[in-house]
């Protein structure tokens, strides 16, 4: 049986002894629980596989004292993970201030990189030193950033267009610069200047359900007005429910043809998953890996770059405006629009959540309407 330490009455029953419980959180990245010899909290241990040394290096954690037991895992499996990655870069990088740790979270995550330089590096948190942030400076920060309105457009003149900023686009500020400051800072008491996390919680009910939906008709469209350079790309979103951006970053690599497999590792959840592929959207995948090198970009623009939200913009726009769809119409509508239809199909949610990388919550919330039609026939066998 595989020990799960994020259980707090599964800790509770382990037995002392010096060698650490480990549990595997990656390659190459482990979590160790040591309990106490007496009464009270166990200690927390991180491993990471040293490539230089051809070993493994120890960090103590410590116990997380202030930090509800069924808190303590996460907040013990950010600072082992945050390890890690310092010794895999080769351990010179030392994160003192606000600004170092958002670099680092952005070396793995690039997508993060636009919003922290547009909201963190120029901000006078970036040169906080992480021992000493404390609730006050982020709830600063956090007031200042939903002072300033979100950048809708920018013309060619250089005049920009500018909205208030919605409660959905601060939800998506402060989620990244919490997952920043989380790999090196352990969350502090509740409702003390050291809960350095309690500003950057999300607004509750902030994100509107997307509404605009094209149908098959309406996607068939869509592809026969577009351009024979993004018309791969294009086709997939209207195959795969996956996020434009992790489409673009899937490389030749990723699908092994032998098992119709694509393995998606560049996503929001960071965490790899594998789809098994119908035959025809395998053989779309197939004919774009076809005599490419692993690493080469699976969807590739004319000029042999990879598509970006830059990029895929342009083609996307003109083809909605030439098959007269209606104006909103993006490349995020297609996700929307392929998640609509597997769950008007009947698909498990829990399935739709993994294919999606998203959550049964999230689904449920947005696309649970589309459900009643079951329900009511289920309702209906119910009949004596």
């Amino acid at each position: 049986m595989t020990l799960d330490l994020s259980r707090v009455k599964d800790r509770e029953g382990l037995k002392s002894r010096r060698e650490p419980y480990w549990q595997r959180l990656r390659p190459g990245c482990f979590l160790g629980y040591r309990p106490s010899v007496r009464e009270g909290c166990g200690t927390w241990i991180a491993r990471a596989y040293d490539e230089t040394t051809q070993s493994y290096r120890l960090k103590a954690l410590g116990d997380f004292g202030p930090i509800p037991g069924r808190d303590k895992f996460a907040a013990a499996k950010r600072e082992a993970e945050a390890f890690a990655e310092t010794i895999e870069s080769g351990g010179a990088t030392k994160v003192e201030t606000v600004e170092e740790a958002c670099r680092q979270y952005a070396k793995a995550h690039p997508e993060a990189e636009g919003r922290f330089r547009r909201y963190v590096y120029s901000d006078p948190i970036a040169k906080l030193k992480l021992a000493k942030v404390r609730r006050s400076h982020v709830r600063a920060w956090r007031e200042r950033l939903e002072e300033t309105p979100a950048l809708v457009s920018r013309r060619k003149d250089g005049e920009r267009s500018t909205r208030p900023r919605s409660p959905s686009t601060v939800n998506r500020d402060v989620a990244i610069v919490r997952a920043a400051l989380g790999r090196f800072l352990a969350p502090g008491s509740p409702d003390t200047e050291a809960a350095w996390q309690e500003p950057l919680k999300p607004i509750k009910n902030a994100t509107k359900r997307r509404t605009l939906y094209l149908d098959r008709g309406q996607r068939k469209a869509l592809l026969e007005r577009t351009s024979d350079e993004a018309a791969p790309f294009v086709r997939a979103l209207c195959l795969l429910p996956l996020r434009p951006g992790a489409m673009a970053g899937l490389n030749a690599g990723d699908f092994d043809k032998r098992t119709s497999e694509l393995t998606i590792g560049e996503d929001k959840s960071g965490k790899p998953r594998r789809i098994l592929l119908p035959p025809a959207t395998a053989a779309l995948i197939a004919d774009q890996a076809k005599n490419k090198l692993p690493g080469a970009p699976l969807f590739m623009r004319g000029n042999g770059g990879r598509w970006d939200k830059e990029t895929w913009k342009k083609p996307i726009t003109a083809a909605v405006r030439a098959a007269g769809l209606p104006t909103g119409a993006t490349a995020y509508t297609l996700r929307h629009s392929t998640i609509t239809d597997l769950v008007a199909a009947g698909l498990p949610l829990l399935t739709i959540a993994q294919l999606s990388d998203t959550s049964v919550e999230m689904i449920e919330r947005h696309y649970g309407h589309l459900t009643q039609h079951e329900a009511m026939q289920a309702l209906a066998s119910l009949g004596l």
